[in-house]
This record gives structure tokens, sequence and C-alpha cells, in this order.
């Protein structure tokens, strides 16, 4: 009978998109053209022009502007495309070319403008080119699934700025992959943005008051029972469109995994209902592509001083290898001005990633690439964010300027540069990226908890426990309340056959949380290891109790319990040991070892019926037994030498 063995998770966490300010349409490009002597230009063409919001449409599903609502907003059209205000575009041309650009030539303004100063004359009816016109509900047409929450969410009409997260299951039996979701926001008056976070073991339910419910929290963390890092930026803002992943790059769903929308709510000072629900397209193409996300950022070096015109904060990462990079995600609060990303290649010449030279939260966003962007092996990849926290800063919510640090509410600062990569050589190459990320974010911060954590949890997995308690140990002492690392480094220990140690740090995790059964589960199975079989069946017993269609956490408590009953076999307490195994049996029927057990204690008993019974059952499972055989033959002799 084997000991119990041990039941590990690590923490993945995703990037935050737009968490302050929102964020007003974004619809399609111009779509127009010159004919002499008229001027044609599309409605569509305005409304993407100013981002207006006309009656009868949620953010990002305009309908169509007519002549008449864009006339009547015709120099206010003329006077901010002029101005380059809008259609808004943060990258700078040259520095990055991007899918979906909403820039605007100059002869495309140039002949918005002389329309309008002809009088917004119509032009002939049938050259305008047609508008597409999507499904109301869903742009891709009906989801192969809708996932939908237990209960809305009410904002009290007196809330600050809320993070709320709705869990929605996903019914589905076998394993699909997911080639696009779209996401309706319901109540877009206070939907401001919302994120997509995977959680295949339910560890966000663990964070909800009641079932159902949902739980508040902006970084959200969860553990997994696997290596799964993010490698896809599943969000969604007013104005965004659905995102197709191509061929290859459609990620896992399993059956059973839930679905985290991270919510940012503004209230908008009366109580109102949010409820969303999301949309799933699925594909019959298997992953064989893994991108992941990779964060620059440097927050702990935001401290910027009142009145500072240019604090600058930097960071950087080398490549392990070869990659494309598919899209970035810059990432700052009010006070930034100028975003840079670029590469430093190993010949020395830089390739720029993205520039943006007068940043507006208002405006941010995934920026994908036309085309992969090739980044080779230990090119730098450099961020560079200047902050303006002067007066002169019209964006600066302070009056006068404040101090301002590093956070992630909207008082504070923040400094991000995500890039989507893919590795350039087939194969899943993500634990490799995922080392190297750690290895440089602890070069700059040693005591971080992520980092360290995911350095001994990759550790771990390739079996070189002894290396990766270190690595826990400090992710402990980064955070002294996470159960996670306290269990983590207790599973660590184990593996390096420190039993004691493994114990104790096991029950110290559930000092910190009770309630958290994978600390309890692990603790039993070092106890078994221990032959403390007593404790571990009762350790396992209180899992069963939190979780009783945990099927692991049955059968290991049923393997203590033969164990249990071999040590009181062994002792000569064969009433004790009968009485385990019968116990065990339920789970353990189908093993022929737990019923040659049994046929043995009830044989020294001189209980021969149900000793015979045993190897009969024995003799069903393997007709080819020997032992069982053996024990029949025992078993008629005595029952010849005895009369029984």
């Amino acid at each position: 009978m084997s000991v119990p063995s041990l039941r590990r998770r690590a923490p993945w966490a995703n990037p935050q998109f737009a968490d302050v300010a929102p964020w007003a349409n974004r619809g399609q490009t111009a779509n127009f053209q010159q004919t002499a002597p008229e001027i044609h230009v599309s409605p569509r063409f305005a409304s993407v022009a100013v981002g207006l919001r006309f009656s009868g449409g949620e953010p990002g599903h305009l309908p169509r502007a007519n002549r008449t609502d864009v006339k009547k907003r015709a120099a206010q059209i003329v006077k901010v495309t002029g101005s380059r205000f809008m259609p808004p575009w943060l990258p700078e041309p040259g520095y990055g070319q991007f899918k979906e650009e909403r820039r605007l030539t100059d002869a495309q303004i140039k002949l918005f403008a002389d329309w309008v100063k002809q009088g917004t004359p119509a032009g002939t009816p049938g050259k305008s080119a047609a508008a597409p016109q999507p499904d109301a509900a869903w742009p891709m047409g009906q989801p192969d699934l809708v996932l939908r929450s237990a209960r809305p969410y009410t904002v009290p009409a007196d809330a600050g700025e809320t993070f709320w997260n709705f869990i929605m299951p996903v019914p589905i039996s076998s394993t699909r992959w997911v080639r696009a979701i779209e996401i309706r926001p319901g109540n877009p008056r206070v939907f401001h943005h919302a994120n997509v976070i995977l959680d295949r073991s339910h560890a966000a339910r663990r964070r909800e008051s009641t079932p159902g419910s949902g739980f508040p929290g902006m970084d959200v963390i969860f553990e997994e029972e696997s290596f799964e890092p993010d490698g896809h930026f599943l969000s969604w803002k007013p104005g965004s469109s659905t995102v197709v992943e191509p061929d290859g790059m459609a990620w896992r769903a399993d059956p059973g995994m839930d679905l985290i929308l991270n919510v940012h709510v503004k209230p908008t000072g009366k109580e109102e209902t949010v409820n969303p629900v999301i949309g799933v397209y699925f594909t019959d193409k298997p992953q064989n592509r893994f991108p992941m996300l990779i964060q620059l950022e440097r927050d702990r070096a935001l401290d910027i001083p009142p009145g500072e015109t240019d604090f600058l904060v930097t960071d950087e990462y080398r490549a392990p290898m070869d990659l494309n990079v598919l899209a970035v995600y810059p990432h700052a609060h009010y006070l930034a001005k100028m975003i840079e990303g670029y590469a430093t290649l190993p010949d020395g010449s830089k390739k720029w990633l993205i520039r943006i030279p007068d940043w507006d939260l208002n405006w941010q966003g995934v920026f994908r690439y036309k085309s992969p962007v090739l980044i080779p092996k230990d090119s730098v990849v450099t961020m560079r964010i200047h902050y303006d926290n002067s007066a002169s800063n019209v964006r600066n919510p302070n009056n006068p300027p404040k101090r301002v640090t590093g956070g992630t509410d909207a008082a504070s600062e923040m400094g991000h540069l995500w890039l989507q990569v893919l590795p350039v050589a087939e194969g899943d190459h993500r634990a490799e990226l995922q080392e190297s990320v750690s290895a440089q974010q602890l070069q700059k911060y040693p005591d971080d908890f992520t980092a360290n954590f995911r350095m001994g949890d990759l550790l771990l997995t390739r079996n070189q426990a002894a290396e990766a308690i270190p690595y826990f140990e400090r992710a402990a002492e980064s955070d002294p309340r996470s159960v996670l690392a306290a269990t983590e480094l207790g599973a660590a220990l184990f593996a390096a056959k420190k039993l004691p140690e493994s114990a104790e740090m096991l029950r110290h995790a559930l000092t910190i949380d009770a309630t958290y059964t994978d600390a309890r589960f692990n603790l039993a199975s070092v106890l078994a290891s221990s032959g403390k079989f007593e404790e571990a069946v009762q350790e396992f017993g209180q899992v069963l109790a939190a979780q009783p269609d945990n099927l692991k956490a049955r059968q290991h408590r049923a393997e203590a319990q033969v164990l249990w009953g071999d040590h009181a076999a062994k002792a000569g307490d064969d009433n004790k040991a009968i009485a385990l195994y019968r116990e065990a049996m339920p789970e353990l029927a189908s093993n022929p070892d737990v019923h040659v057990r049994l046929g043995m204690a009830y044989a020294r008993q001189e209980r021969l019926d149900e000793s015979q019974a045993e190897f009969e059952a024995v003799l069903r499972i393997d007709p080819k037994s020997s032992i069982a055989r053996q024990a029949m033959d025992a078993i008629v002799a005595r029952r010849k030498a005895t009369g029984k």
C-alpha cells in the first residue's frame, strides 16, 4: 500500500487592464470617398471621429449615424479632427504598425473639412458604402455557450470605485477550445471595463461569503493545480472589438472550471444593478502554439514629488529565446505623459514596439500588431515611462499637486508594459519563459512574493525540492499570512524528506486558514508517511467533511486506514485491524491486497467462512492469484483438521 501523495497548486496572476478612467466609444475606421463634383462622407466616419454616443446602443455598438446627426456636430468634428484630438489613437506613427488603427490621414481630415465648408451637402444616394449591421446582441452571431453569474451585483448609490468579481461556471462535459469570448455588460452606465480570469480549481469560490454572491477585489491571484501562466489578453472595454484567436492559439476550457469576470464599477449616484453575461465561441482546433504574457514594471520606484515635471521609471527584460511579439498593453494612471517600449537587438540596433508621446488613460488598450515583431534571443526590451506631477499637467487629479506613489487605486500611479509573446520555436516553452521572468524580477525585488513562489513552484515541479525550499521560504517571509506559500513550503519540505519540518509548516498553514483543505490534505499525507496513521485518517476525515466529493481524499483516507490496520495487526490486535480494513473496503474493493489482508486477519481468528469469502473475492479480481489459491487450500485443510 503506497503512501498518499501531496496536492499542489500554483498562483498565477492576470494583468489588470484599465482601472481608473472612463472610456468613450470606439467605432470603426473612416469609410468615405470623393467623386467630383460631389464629396461623399460616410456618417460612420463622423461618429468614429468624435466618439459620439447615439441613443439606442451600448458602448462599442454604435448604430449608424445619419447625415442629420453629423450635420449638427459638423463644426465640432472639424475642430477635433483638425487638432487630432479625435479619433483617439495613442501610438505615434512610425513606432509600430497596429491593427484597427483609427488614425485619419491629412487628406481624410481635409476632405471632411471641405465638405463642411460646402454646407454639408447631401451626396448621391447609394454612393456611400453600407455600414455593417451586426447582430444587436452578439456581433459574432449566437455564441456556442452563454455564461451567467448566479446573481447580479447591486451598486449602492454612495459607492466609491468598486471592483467586483462574478463567478461564472462553465457547463461543459469535455475539454473544449475557445477561439473567442464576447462580454455583454448589461448596464453600461456603471460597467467601466472588465477582465476575464480562468479558474480551473474553484479557488475563487472560497472567497464568496455565500455561494454565487461573487466577491470584491482588484488584484486577483488564484492557485492552480497545474502550470497555467496567462497567455491571452481577455478583457473588455467600451468600443473594443472581439478578438478571435488564430488557429492553434485557442485556449483550453475544462469541465467544471469557472470564468471570473473582474469588473470595474463606476457609481452613478443612484442604486444600479450589474448583471453581465459572457458569450463563448468554440473551435475544433486545439492549442498547439503557446503564447505568454510578460510584464515590465517598476511600481516600487514610483515616488513622484509634487511639482516634478519629468519623473522617469524604467525596466528591462532580456529575451531567453527568439520571440514574436503579438501585442502590447501599456498602462499608467493620470500623471504619465510619455510611454516608450523598444528592443535593443544583439547587434545594437533598436526596434520600436510602441511610443505614446501624450498618454491619456481614457484611451488606453491592447494594441495588436499587424504582423508579429521578431525579438531575437538576448535582445533587451526596455520600458520607459515619464510622469508629470506639476500643475501644468491638465490630467493631474490633484490641485495643488501632491506626492504620488505606486499603487493600484486611482490616487496612486502605475507603470506597466505588458507583452504578449510567442516563442519562434515549436512546442510549449512557457516554463522556460516563466523562469526567466521570475529570475529577472528577483534581480529587481529579491523579496517579491510572486517571483519567489513561481521559482519555487517550477523547481519543485522538476523534482528539485531542496532548491525550491529557499524560494518558498522567501515567499512566506514576504507574505506571512499567505496560506498558499506556507502550504507549498510544506510540500517542498516533504519532497525533500524533511517530514517533521513539513508537518510543522503545514500545521502553521492551518493556523492561517483552517479551512484551506489543500494544507490539511497535505498534512494528512505527511502524517501517513510518518507512520501516524490515526492522525492521518482524522485529517483526511476533516477534508471530506468540507469536501464530501473529494475522491482523492476518500481514496487516501482508505489507504491510511489500511496502513493503520497493518500496524494494528503487527501489534497483535486483529480486531482493530479487521475494523480498519472493513472501513477502507468501500473505496478499495477492487484492490486484491486489501482482501488478502482482511482474509488473513479473519483466518487468524478462525473465522474461516469470512476468510474464505475474502479470498474468493481476490480470485474474482485476479483468477491467477497464487496467494489466494494457497489460502483457499489452507482453509480447506483447516476445516478438515478442526471439523469446522
